[in-house]
């Protein structure tokens, strides 16, 4: 029989990469759309899902509903991360992009807190250290006057939006965590692109029926604003297939510690399109949750490799 050809070396690192950066340009042009709600781009987000997963569902013929009885976790899953996704959009527009950015990278600290609480996983003296650098971090990033006093510089707009984005981005990294918390629950029972279906197919639902609340559906008057909602979608969709592609052949330690140039790219695409420096508030804030995010994902890494050298014996 012919030899399996091996995987290039480091592929899975470049595509952990490439999904960084498709990620940070969808955010850039997130900040660029001027007349268009977040939970409008969501919902859009949420078609381009949708019409991805489609034909997946019906080669792998899996169904819309999954099994009876994983249903409410698929449900609450795809609640939880259309939240977390239209919460960051919201984010994405109020405050500075790096300082968003930096805040969702305390997803994997808030994972480990959720996972022990819910799942009885093992919390270690590591996991709370990381869990307060993480938690400094996004003090750092929010700056609140009690603290910091009343005079708050290095902010987009006013003080009381850098809050309500700083909010909103917590809210959206703990829904995150909960999600991966019920896919962990879930386990491989149900097929991923249908965890993904009822994420959009929900998002989409929950964004329309936000919209006619809010009163704030339209089309963007400005064909350019039209285009960077298409390439939203496009840059949103193809972050995620690469990051998928990276997870098939890389470990889920190199590639969490890799995803952290997110921050990188964040950082460098608003200093040269958004023209906006980061303070060292920020920057100190972001140090934080970066050592603390990869701190967690070394941990678990070595753990999972040291189960796995066991086994083999």
């Amino acid at each position: 029989g012919t030899k399996k050809k091996a995987v290039c070396p480091g592929l899975g690192l470049f595509y952990t990469i490439l999904s960084a950066f498709l990620f940070s340009v969808a955010s850039l042009f997130l900040k660029k759309i001027e007349d268009v709600h977040s939970v409008e781009v969501s919902a859009f987000r949420c078609v381009f899902q949708m019409a991805f997963v489609l034909p997946g569902l019906i080669y792998y013929k899996t169904g819309f509903l999954g099994p009876k009885g994983k249903r409410i976790f698929l449900f609450f899953r795809g609640f939880l991360g259309s939240t977390a996704m239209v919460l960051l959009y919201y984010a994405y527009q109020v405050m500075p992009l790096a300082d968003a950015t930096v805040i969702t990278f305390t997803s994997p600290v808030f994972t480990s807190l959720l996972a022990w609480i819910f799942l009885k996983e093992k919390y270690s003296l590591w996991d709370l250290l990381f869990t307060l650098f993480a938690i400094t971090g996004v003090i750092l990033i929010a700056r609140p006057p009690f603290l910091f006093g009343s005079h708050v510089t290095g902010i987009e707009g006013s003080y009381t939006n850098h809050l309500k984005g700083t909010i909103a981005a917590i809210t959206s990294t703990l829904s995150a965590a909960s999600t991966i918390v019920i896919l962990r629950k879930v386990g491989k029972s149900v097929h991923y692109f249908l965890s993904i279906w009822y994420y959009a197919v929900i998002g989409l639902i929950g964004c329309v029926i936000a919209l006619f609340v809010l009163n704030e559906w339209r089309l963007p008057h400005c064909g350019r604003d039209r285009v960077f909602l298409i390439l939203i979608g496009l840059l949103g969709l193809g972050g995620q297939v690469f990051l998928t592609k990276a997870l098939q052949i890389e470990k889920a330690g190199p590639v969490s510690i890799m995803k952290t140039m997110d921050v990188v790219f964040a950082f460098i695409l608003q200093v040269l399109f958004l023209n906006h420096l980061p303070t060292w508030w920020t920057v100190g804030g972001a140090l934080c949750v970066v050592a603390s995010s990869s701190g967690t994902a070394i941990r678990k890494w070595r753990h999972s490799v040291k189960k796995a050298k066991q086994r083999e014996i």
